[in-house]
């Protein structure tokens, strides 16, 4: 090999052992964390593999050790802020324990669609998944197919405490509504997601607990999509009449569309009408006026969900798999009922 190509081409396995005075075979054990390595020799070694660069071929090393290091992640709807912060989390998580994710994004959530993108999965010889979906039909879809490596889903159903892993969804839409009940508010809306939405079923189930608790007029939800664009269509529509004080939205995106209706229609916000939403979104506090929302700790549902993966693959049980506490966080979205 010419001066030129030893150049440009990158380092290998034998350079590293060149350059520390060991075998390949040294090189390898060192990389795979082999105890019988003198401590001397495995610093030797990886200051070489610092210094030169070196990346050891993942695909090699998973033939040569039966282990591919890999978590996979199937997802629906990664657009959304919540999925996407929490999948951040999770290859952090991940690439600290020294594994790397394989994901895969499933635009619809049909049975076809989910046994193709957990065939795909496994045909990367993941060692455990994570699913982040918020269909029921997704998670019955994954149960039905006898998923073989350890798996959690990040779903608030408690259908499945041993694999999921989650935020409270109907302590924080308790929270949100006994807001509004206690600034006084007796007549409420709720702006609900999508019906077969898992979040959504248990955010209308928090507020219908309540308000029925509280003794308040219960209102039938209305049957969002999670947009701004169906919370300002709504806002248009429910203030023709504007028989309540008060609003709680099944996300802070439908509360923005629903300010925007007021605005339009010169209802002031908290004024006449409070408003709540729930995500805490980063632009929630930057709404006009800063919107009182529940926060969801997205970046910590990711990380625990990793620590459970890993206390299954390491033989030591399941790690804690218990609901996440909310958070309601006040703002200027709300004031008291209007006399």
């Amino acid at each position: 090999m010419s001066a030129e190509q030893e150049k440009v081409r990158a380092p290998n396995i034998r350079d590293v052992a060149r350059l520390a005075g060991v075998s390949y075979q040294t090189v390898s054990r060192v990389l795979n964390d082999s105890p019988s390595i003198k401590p001397s020799t495995r610093q030797r070694v990886l200051d070489i593999i610092q210094e030169v660069g070196y990346r050891p071929n993942a695909a090699a090393r998973a033939l040569v050790t039966s282990r591919s290091r890999t978590i996979g992640v199937l997802a629906a709807h990664m657009a959304h802020y919540g999925p996407a912060t929490s999948v951040t989390a999770i290859e952090e998580a991940a690439r600290e324990a020294g594994y790397r994710l394989s994901i895969t994004n499933i635009s619809t959530t049909d049975y076809p669609s989910i046994r193709s993108a957990l065939d795909y999965l496994m045909s990367q010889s993941i060692e455990a998944l994570v699913v982040i979906a918020p269909q029921v039909r997704v998670f019955d879809a994954i149960r039905e197919l006898s998923i073989g490596v350890p798996f959690v889903t990040l779903e608030s159903s408690g259908r499945d405490n041993g694999h999921s892993m989650s935020v409270d969804q109907v302590l924080g839409a308790r929270l949100a509504t006994r807001h509004l009940i206690e600034q006084g508010h007796t007549e409420i809306m709720h702006i609900s997601g999508p019906q077969d939405w898992i979040e959504a079923e248990a955010r209308m189930q928090g507020y219908l607990q309540e308000v029925t608790e509280a003794e308040v007029r219960t209102r039938a939800p209305i049957l969002g999509d999670w947009t701004a664009s169906f919370g300002y269509r709504a806002g248009l529509e429910l203030l023709r009449f504007r028989d309540f004080t008060a609003v709680f939205a099944g996300n802070d995106q439908m509360a923005l569309g629903f300010i925007h209706a007021c605005r339009e229609l010169g209802v002031d916000v908290p004024g006449d009408v409070s408003v709540v939403g729930f995500d805490d979104i980063p632009e929630a506090a930057h709404f006009f006026p800063p919107l009182t929302t529940v926060r969801q700790n997205f970046t910590e549902i990711g990380r625990r969900s990793i620590e459970l993966l890993l206390g299954e693959l390491r033989g030591g049980g399941h790690a804690d798999s218990q609901l996440i506490a909310p958070e309601l966080v006040v703002r200027q979205s709300v004031a008291g009922a209007p006399s």
